[in-house]
């Protein structure tokens, strides 16, 4: 099939394209690396009226240190985020969980802050990204405003942007302790059916610091497990007490069925993986389980 016919702007700048999008309002729909929105197109399951392609706009893109966070441009390609040594040292979480997605010559195309905004509830990044306690920085016309990653997530393809609104920038605070990214997926570069991004920062006496553990592709948006962090905060952890913790799993909240996979199935396996990717961010930390 093609898509629909769809006027086609490409803007120099920021404001420019912020303005396009301001206003063409909900007609428009900002075409970032395309590779979930060019084939929705061609299938006219998506049918924006406008396209406002922001490759041309370089200030979009890059990667820099400013002071505690990793600044990632929205237009970042996620294979210069995978190949980036800066990344690697800084964000171990988040290079990983790109490991799992797509191919090279998707990742080639396909952008950070592209992923996130189409906002798939089996993707890996916005998993990765909650779990890291990101915030991203959108702007308008009329300004700037900061969302955390978790508050951005509202349902399934659906963020707080709003119309004439464009994530700009992603700011990623740098990892301490360690940190691990599992999933379970039909093949590999598949979305996943179950997906685990997990950190752990322990203390000089093994107590647990802080920790993350957060759930994708059991639910439409990512599922931050607060009761499993709070049963391992301030505890001295190991993989019996990360067993007990796991124990706390919110299963509740895990609703997604499809014709892959059953809601029981995902109920019965997210346990495992959540158990993997927190033990595996224990020795990260340089420890073993004791």
């Amino acid at each position: 099939m093609k898509p629909a016919p769809f006027e086609y702007f490409a803007p120099r700048s920021i404001d420019e394209a912020l303005l396009l999008l301001e206003r063409h309002g909900e007609k428009a729909r900002p075409l970032a690396g395309g590779q979930s929105l060019v084939p929705m197109m061609a299938l006219r399951l998506a049918r924006p009226a406008v396209l406002v392609d922001l490759n041309p706009i370089t200030a979009l893109a890059g990667m820099e240190l400013a002071g505690e966070h990793l600044r990632i441009g929205a237009m970042t390609r996620q294979a210069e985020l995978l190949a980036s040594p800066l990344a690697r040292s800084h964000t171990p979480l988040l290079v990983e969980a790109l490991t799992h997605v797509g191919h090279p010559p998707t990742r080639r195309r396909g952008t950070v802050g592209g992923s996130l905004a189409h906002a798939d509830p089996s993707a890996e990044l916005p998993a990765a990204i909650v779990a890291l306690d990101a915030q991203l920085v959108l702007r308008s016309p009329s300004g700037q405003r900061r969302c955390a990653a978790a508050e951005f997530f509202k349902d399934a393809f659906e963020t707080t942007l709003a119309p004439g609104e464009l994530l700009a920038e992603i700011e990623v605070p740098l990892e301490a302790g360690g940190s691990a990214f599992f999933e379970l997926s039909p093949r590999k570069g598949d979305f996943a059916l179950i997906a685990a991004a997990a950190r752990l920062e322990l203390a000089a006496d093994g107590q647990c610091r802080s920790c993350a553990l957060v759930l994708g592709g059991v639910a439409s948006k990512p599922v931050r497990c607060f009761e499993v962090e709070r049963r391992l905060l301030g505890q001295r952890v190991d993989e019996q007490a990360i067993a007990r913790a796991v124990s706390a799993l919110p299963a509740e909240e895990i609703q997604t069925q499809d014709r892959q996979t059953s809601r029981d199935y995902r109920r019965r396996v997210a346990p495992v993986i959540a158990r993997r990717a927190l033990n595996e961010a224990l020795a990260r930390n340089g420890r073993t389980a004791q």
